[in-house]
């Protein structure tokens, strides 16, 4: 199930392909860039939501 707290690869079974192609549409999506250090930490929706929310570029 879809909540805010689900966890990319325990929750919803993604593996780390799927998280990697999670990142790059957020960045596609949203108009910037997540550094690699920064993408590692977004392992849920919630985790997604604030980074995206905090970061002063996204559109």
């Amino acid at each position: 199930q879809v909540t805010p707290n689900a966890h990319f690869q325990k929750d919803l079974g993604l593996d780390s392909l799927d998280t990697v192609e999670i990142v790059m549409a957020f960045e596609e999506e949203f108009s910037f860039e997540i550094p690699d250090n920064e993408a590692e930490k977004i392992d849920s929706i919630k985790s997604a939501v604030d980074f995206i929310a905090s970061h002063p570029q996204a559109k």
